[in-house]
């Protein structure tokens, strides 16, 4: 960085000077608008038609406008750490966040004439973001964390085909695309978890790291990669059931050791610390609910895949975007107390998911709307507790 750099610095606005900032406040409003609406459809008050319909709007924008900001703003801020360049930030930021917000707006109003053109717009974010976080990566030869860009990518494919089931009018692409995508998304949790969860226990707790196993982090990521890429060729559509489920089965055994191995038990007086670790146990348990569903018993395909989704993807991203907007803000790893709360009603939210299928037809309270509602507040005190964190400066003067 040369001396001229931090008055350069100085003149852009807080909220533009790093990804994680526009993407994780932004993301997260989004998110509570969408879930807001969807329960208010659910429940019959409002009736919208957005592109590809409600469900495919849904299902669509949890994955690409709110799980897609976080991922590219994480991404966009660890590439700064892991070269040591000056990451995605001003106007290239601007440009990026703006391509994001255009694609949710095309999407929710819908122009019929124009869906080419939701679909390119949409598209385009994910393959801007693959391209800024590359490049640094190449610049300095660090082809370990290369691996992001490809997987980056698989999202680009996932989300081409959900477009591609509304502009050819073929519905069955629609869950292919949205399937593969969960389980890609899966993927990338559980290498940024193999990387971080060890040492943010360590320093959360004031505890001797736990060394990761060699043969187990290959067989984690191996076995969900394997699962990503059986949704992505669609071969989960054609090979044996059982087959199936025994691959289900083996990466829920084999997350399970690893979670296990990062010992949850001393974590619990620090919330940015048990959140992640109680949020993870999501993983293996929908994993095991997919080897149940394709074994034959009594679970449904739905509800295995809100495990991921309403289960360890939301919860996953709360902890981390708590822990992540404190530590890149140059603010000391302690949250509000709100977020306490916060961190149980995710929880909350995605066990509430999970027991719709058992416990719908025994009580009449609406369990799909008691979801949502835990959902929307969790997030929601993330964002009142946050906002000022995300768009102000640094308190100790540095750059980003």
């Amino acid at each position: 960085m040369n001396i001229s750099e931090p008055k350069v610095e100085q003149a852009i606005p807080a909220i533009w000077r790093q990804a994680f900032r526009p993407l994780f406040l932004m993301g997260s409003i989004f998110a509570i608008f969408s879930m807001v609406i969807w329960a208010l459809v659910l429940t019959g008050n409002i009736s919208i038609s957005p592109y590809g319909g409600v469900y495919f709007w849904h299902a669509h924008e949890m994955l690409f406008g709110f799980v897609a900001a976080i991922i590219v703003g994480f991404l966009l801020t660890a590439v700064q750490n892991w070269t040591g360049l000056r990451a995605t930030h001003g106007k290239s930021l601007i440009a990026l966040f703006t391509l994001w917000l255009a694609g949710r707006l095309l999407l929710f109003i819908n122009p019929i004439s124009y869906q080419w053109l939701t679909a390119i717009v949409d598209i385009s974010f994910l393959v801007l973001a693959a391209i800024f976080m590359g490049q640094l990566v190449l610049k300095v030869k660090q082809y370990r964390n290369l691996i992001f860009v490809p997987v980056l990518i698989l999202l680009v494919a996932g989300n081409l085909l959900t477009h591609w089931s509304v502009l050819a009018q073929q519905p069955e692409y629609y869950r292919w695309g949205a399937h593969s995508t969960v389980m890609t998304i899966t993927l990338i949790i559980s290498i940024i978890a193999g990387r971080v969860f060890p040492m943010f226990t360590a320093n959360g707790t004031k505890t001797e790291k736990v060394a990761n196993l060699a043969w187990l982090e290959k067989a984690v990521i191996g076995v969900t990669l394997t699962i990503a890429l059986l949704y992505l060729t669609n071969l989960s559509s054609y090979l044996p059931k059982t087959v199936i489920a025994w691959v289900f089965g083996f990466a829920a055994l084999c997350h399970s050791i690893r979670a296990i191995r990062w010992r949850p038990q001393v974590t619990f007086g620090t919330p940015l610390v048990w959140s992640l670790h109680l949020a993870y146990w999501f993983v293996p348990i929908s994993l095991a609910l997919f080897a149940l569903y394709f074994a034959g018993g009594n679970i449904s395909a739905s509800t295995a895949l809100h495990g991921l989704t309403a289960g360890a993807i939301s919860s996953i991203i709360l902890a981390m975007i708590a822990r992540i907007s404190l530590g890149h803000t140059g603010r000391a790893l302690q949250p509000h107390w709100s977020m306490k709360i916060a961190f149980v009603l995710i929880i909350l939210a995605g066990i509430s998911r999970l027991a719709v299928q058992y416990l719908q037809a025994y009580i009449s309270v609406n369990m799909y709307l008691v979801a949502a509602i835990f959902w929307v507040l969790a997030y929601l005190i993330y964002v009142l507790g946050y906002w000022k964190i995300l768009t102000s400066p640094r308190p100790d003067g540095r750059l980003g």
